[in-house]
């Protein structure tokens, strides 16, 4: 299943990824989204709100330089990955990419086609797109409840 959202600002990026957020607050399980797009498309902003809208208090920085930036949420923990500056994706078996994928995580994943290979299929992959009036977010569910989430925004 897939859809595609306009955003005419960050806010409205930030906005789409805290109800995507909510959603999986209400199904705590472990998800995996693949955020794809160029450079400055929105990629870390609709992390950074996405976050935010699992109750996350504070900054959300881009892990561009330390590959992986981890959230402590309580009941489980989100790993904000940025694969950018990955030269090979055998890297991510030397930094433990399996520890990652555990029953209570969320994986945000930018640039997953560097990692191709040794990250898990995607739940849900987005992919942000500049458009003369702001962003073309598009989601497309890839597992069940990554479906229903798409559903539901309907």
């Amino acid at each position: 299943m897939k859809q595609t959202i306009q955003s005419r600002s960050e806010q409205d990026t930030e906005q789409l990824a805290q109800n995507l957020a909510r959603f999986c607050l209400q199904n705590p399980e472990a998800w995996t989204i693949h955020l794809n797009g160029d450079l400055g498309a929105g990629k870390t902003c609709f992390s950074r709100g996405f976050i935010a809208g699992l109750g996350h208090q504070g900054s959300v920085k881009s892990p561009t330089y330390t590959l992986v930036e981890p959230y402590d949420l309580g009941s489980f923990k989100v790993f904000h990955f940025d694969l950018y500056r990955l030269a090979d994706p055998e890297e991510l078996e030397f930094m433990g990419i399996r520890d990652y994928q555990q029953q209570d995580t969320i994986n945000l994943i930018e640039w997953p086609e560097k990692g191709a290979g040794w990250l898990p299929a995607p739940d849900l992959e987005i992919t942000i797109e500049f458009t003369d009036q702001g962003r073309s977010i598009e989601l497309l569910g890839r597992s069940p409840k990554a479906r229903e989430l798409i559903q539901q925004l309907k």
